[in-house]
């Protein structure tokens, strides 16, 4: 097996619904990602052996293979092999293992690992619209074996069994908004970001012809513990979550360019870190939401570590109770977990969440000047994604 590095790593801002990102076909966001990511790493496109994409919604604009579109409107070589996966939230962090274990496997010397959703034009569930005409995900032989329930379902089942309160999960939502908010005053995320100019839309989606370049995270907001108590339940009266206790609706794109060591240095590219290990395991589809626990188990016991040696730890905030459970599971330390802020702040953009975590991560370890991070995310359906990645 080769080792695997890192090159380069970017994102897009996230865009909330409706917003900075309303207006951009998501193949143009992704491209404009693939493009800057091969700019800042110096590499010639056609290096590029194959690209693994992921995205969940994928019909309509994010129909046809849409990381391969975004090569090509990108203006790159056709001879580069795509596919686009859907793993549903974890999509692309397992397009970006696969993309690495297709260089670790000696198949190929590069590749790329990305994702990209735009909840504002492909509203989550569009593709399983019942109202097309085309049926059930679901089969009744299924429910046969397990409960069918929601995602929202399974996170409040989570807060129940770990003991998690709606004081917890308020609380844990108002720490994702102050750190993403520091992180944006101390200038954290200016490494990793690619601005983009894109059309204005307005309230009634229409356009004039007016742009804007939009670089900033539009998720962050004013909070406190008193405005996050009078919001709603999302499940029932009583339930835990609320709109600022679970990840938002968003849009975005991100791109990881993998290579292994020897083609870095014939092509000059400077290594960032090595990816150690990823993992994706399969959970129970009732609960749903606790693959991150497994995840992290595995990558602990297949490698030796404990939870002190990892420095950062990015697991995805789709509810709070996903990143509670998990720590009190593994009682983790706090201070390491999600130190920028997570998806309840910035924003949850489904198949572009993976890749991003994963330059959130190798940006914060070379901002600390630090050696391990762990990703994870917690995926429907009942499966956990996970990565370590040690810097260089």
């Amino acid at each position: 097996m080769s080792n695997v590095v890192i090159a380069e790593a970017v994102r897009t801002p996230v865009g909330k619904r409706g917003g900075g990102l309303a207006g951009v076909h998501p193949a143009v966001a992704l491209a404009h990602v693939q493009s800057v990511l091969m700019e800042r790493a110096g590499v010639d496109p056609a290096a590029v052996e194959q690209i693994v994409g992921g995205c969940v919604t994928q019909i309509g604009e994010q129909a046809m293979n849409i990381a391969r579109t975004a090569w090509l409107t990108a203006g790159f070589p056709i001879e580069t092999a795509t596919c686009t996966i859907d793993v549903q939230c974890g999509s692309s962090q397992q397009a970006t293992a696969l993309a690495s274990a297709l260089v670790g496997g000696g198949i190929v010397d590069v590749a790329i690992g990305c994702g990209v959703e735009s909840m504002t034009r492909l509203p989550i569930g569009a593709n399983i619209d019942e109202g097309l005409g085309f049926g059930h995900p679901i089969p009744a032989e299924y429910e046969q074996r397990f409960e069918w329930t929601s995602q929202f379902e399974g996170a409040e089942r989570i807060a129940k069994k770990w003991g998690i309160t709606r004081g917890d999960a308020d609380e844990f939502g108002l720490l994702s908004q102050q750190r993403a908010a520091a992180a944006w005053e101390d200038g954290r995320f200016d490494s990793q970001i690619t601005p983009l100019q894109t059309p204005v839309v307005e309230k009634d989606g229409s356009t004039n012809g007016a742009t804007r370049i939009f670089d900033r995270d539009e998720g962050p907001r004013q909070s406190s513990l008193e405005g996050l108590a009078k919001l709603k339940p999302v499940v029932g009266e009583g339930g835990v979550h609320t709109a600022g206790s679970a990840s938002q609706i968003s849009d975005g794109a991100a791109a990881v360019l993998v290579m292994n060591e020897q083609k870095a240095a014939e092509l000059e590219a400077r290594p960032r870190a090595r990816i150690l290990d990823t993992c994706l395991v399969g959970t129970d589809p009732v609960l749903m939401l606790t693959g991150p626990i497994d995840a992290t188990k595995r990558l602990f016991e297949r490698n030796g570590l404990s939870k002190d040696d990892v420095d950062v730890y990015e697991i995805n905030e789709a509810f709070a109770s996903v990143v509670l459970a998990w720590q009190r599971e593994l009682d983790m330390d706090m201070e390491k977990v999600n130190p920028n802020g997570g998806a309840i702040a910035l924003g949850h953009p489904l198949g572009g969440t993976g890749a991003i975590l994963i330059t959130k991560a190798l940006h914060e370890l070379e901002r600390m000047d630090s050696s391990l991070a762990l990703v994870t995310m917690c995926c429907g359906g009942g499966v956990g994604t996970g990565m370590l990645i040690e810097r260089l």
